[in-house]
């Protein structure tokens, strides 16, 4: 089972003025504005499968961050590029990808889920690691039990995997971040929405929200 990153963005090649015309602009925002409250910094902001809608890239600016938006689809960034110009943008597969910098800001809102199993820890600590001090993430995952799955959305096929949540949050913790919100938003569907961050060497744990 699975499906390499190559093939979600064909998929997502097809997809992709639907899902500019059609995703609801509201659609994953108010996690997106819970996460920027708990960020201190305005710095870089890394938009992980940016997809062609824009609606995260417009809210991130708006808050006055530089923003960055990565999808293994071309065509998604294509149409992303239209309405952000102003946005740095990458073509890439994010398990090969690398950070050219560090990030106050990575959100991954119903991307890093299509990843294989075997590369979801490596890309989870890659992410975090391209935290700067302080920094906060948003990524959602599967609720269940750790596994692959496959399901369909618009006619096309897409698999899906996750550690489940535990071992999620065991990687934010091993990689120096803690968790702000842990929310099932679709319950009962096994839609999670994480947001983790990380901690700054200069704060105490009262400081950090920790006591």
């Amino acid at each position: 089972m699975g499906m390499k990153p190559v093939e979600t963005g064909e998929r997502y090649d097809r997809l992709a003025a639907r899902w500019r015309d059609e995703t609801p602009s509201e659609y994953g925002l108010a996690a997106l504005v819970r996460a920027i409250q708990w960020t201190p910094h305005r710095g870089w902001a890394l938009d992980v499968g940016c997809g062609s809608a824009g609606r995260f890239l417009e809210k991130l600016r708006a808050e006055g961050f530089q923003t960055e938006g990565l999808d293994v689809s071309a065509r998604m960034v294509a149409l992303a590029r239209e309405r952000s110009p102003l946005t740095e943008f990458v073509v890439a597969d994010i398990s090969e990808w690398e950070p050219a910098r560090s990030y106050a800001l990575i959100t991954a809102w119903d991307s890093t889920f299509h990843l294989p199993l075997a590369s979801q820890r490596p890309v989870m600590e890659k992410l975090v690691a391209a935290l700067a001090p302080g920094g906060v993430l948003l990524f959602t995952c599967g609720g269940g039990a750790e596994g692959e799955i496959t399901g369909s959305f618009w006619g096309e096929d897409f698999a899906y995997s996750t550690l489940g949540v535990e071992t999620f949050v065991d990687i934010l913790r091993a990689g120096g971040c803690f968790c702000r919100h842990v929310e099932y938003d679709q319950f009962p569907e096994n839609h999670v929405a994480i947001i983790a961050q990380k901690a700054e060497p200069s704060q105490s744990c009262s400081e950090q929200g920790l006591i």
